[in-house]
């Protein structure tokens, strides 16, 4: 991989997460129907600093959760033979919230399938909606985001790595070249 640029840095990720952090709270009249789910991995950092930005907002502290969605992809066999899987946390009865998936780039859509089949596999929520930091285009599902911190067009030989200090020292957006 090649690095081609910086896409965000740290001020500017966290203005985005601040905004995405408003819109949550404009569109359900509040949080206090919110439940947030950090996509495994770097979607886990992403919901605590929403739910973070709610509690400063709106004062109120949402449940926070995560999954992993190993186990509800469809190309599983191709990965490997035994999914390897951690436990998800769902910290409260999914009915009667409103939950949001939160990841750090959607591209093809397929890591959100898995993960509305993990959270159904939990329960059925009121709804379920969708946050991103970066939507970098290229469905090959039927799948939209609700809350987007940067669109960003970019080519099937690029990748965008979405950082963070708890993994990677640093926090910013970046763009490689394949």
């Amino acid at each position: 991989m090649e690095f081609k640029a910086l896409i965000m840095d740290e001020a500017q990720l966290q203005r985005s997460l601040a905004r995405i952090a408003h819109e949550i709270i404009e569109k359900n009249n509040g949080a206090s129907e919110v439940c947030l789910l950090g996509i495994k991995r770097r979607g886990i950092p992403m919901a605590a600093a929403l739910a973070e930005n709610i509690r400063k907002f709106e004062g109120i502290s949402v449940p926070v959760g995560h999954i992993d969605i190993s186990l509800y992809r469809d190309d599983l066999t191709e990965l490997d033979e035994q999914a390897v899987t951690s436990d998800c946390v769902i910290p409260v009865n999914l009915k009667n919230y409103k939950v949001i998936l939160v990841d750090d780039v959607i591209f093809t859509g397929r890591t959100v399938r898995a993960a509305i089949e993990a959270v159904f596999s939990f329960g059925r929520p009121k709804a379920i909606q969708l946050a991103v930091l970066v939507d970098r285009g290229h469905r090959e599902l039927p799948i939209r985001p609700d809350y987007v911190g940067k669109n960003m067009p970019t080519s099937k030989n690029e990748m965008v790595a979405v950082m963070f200090d708890e993994f990677d020292h640093e926090t910013c957006v970046k763009l490689y070249t394949l």
